[in-house]
């Protein structure tokens, strides 16, 4: 009999974390829910088990190094290895984010969580991925980070940005320096854009469910060993940088 899959996700206590959650543990996996919030990830975890998944509750906070430093030692107490990171904890950061009036406050917040908490959980879980046969990391980005649709005409990359889409064009520039840095490794790592999905970071403005935002999370934690690594895809395909 084959050893159990171990994931972490962060932010999974709802949206489209709580999916990637609820859809790798579809696969038998053993998933950890990294959140912050006690009550909506012990909520999270409860429902997730009553689905049928062997979920477990890490107690996450990604702008930490001490809450990362801890889940990092939980996972290895119970687990003893960690197959598939996916860091999907972010935020969008208040508004006006028009360049010329964002509060340099809301960029700095925004950057920690989506850039410097991503580098941070990384680095964290490196060892424990490192005893993993096949190890993944998915970093959730969007689209709104490329700069090639950022700069061609009358593509729809959503409102000027100052924090939120720089924030994800520095995540992807972040993992493809990862990428190269562990090509001689097997560890895959990949950008992963949900779509504009109806959650609470956007008001549920979304046209997407997360069920179906989780999909390129769990196609990417499911790569195999000769699949792309420092690439940036979504539904239909690789995305252009």
């Amino acid at each position: 009999m084959s050893e159990q899959t171990i994931a972490l996700v962060t932010g999974a206590n709802k949206g489209i974390g709580y999916e990637i959650a609820a859809g790798l543990g579809a696969l038998g996996w053993r998933v950890g829910v990294g959140a912050r919030d006690q009550q909506r990830r012990e909520t999270a975890v409860a429902n997730l088990r009553a689905a049928g998944v062997d979920a477990f509750g890490v107690p996450l906070d990604v702008t930490d190094d001490a809450s990362v430093a801890d889940a990092a030692r939980l996972i290895e107490d119970s687990a003893g290895r960690l197959d598939v990171l996916v860091n999907n904890a972010g935020v969008t950061g208040s508004a006006p984010q028009e360049p010329t009036t964002v509060d340099v406050a809301t960029v700095r917040v925004t950057v920690e969580t989506n850039v410097v908490g991503v580098i941070r959980v990384t680095n964290t879980m490196l060892p424990l991925l490192r005893r993993s046969s096949s190890p993944r990391i998915v970093n959730m980005s969007s689209v709104v980070g490329s700069l090639t649709r950022q700069t061609t005409p009358g593509a729809d990359t959503g409102p000027i940005s100052g924090a939120y889409a720089p924030s994800k064009t520095f995540l992807n520039a972040v993992t493809v320096q990862y990428a190269k840095e562990l090509s001689d490794t097997s560890i895959l790592i990949n950008a992963g854009c949900p779509g504009y999905c109806a959650t609470d970071l956007n008001g549920y403005r979304g046209v997407r469910t997360p069920q179906q935002g989780a999909a390129v999370a769990i196609r990417l934690a499911t790569l195999p060993d000769d699949g792309p690594t420092g690439g940036f895809f979504d539904d239909e395909g690789e995305i252009p940088w």
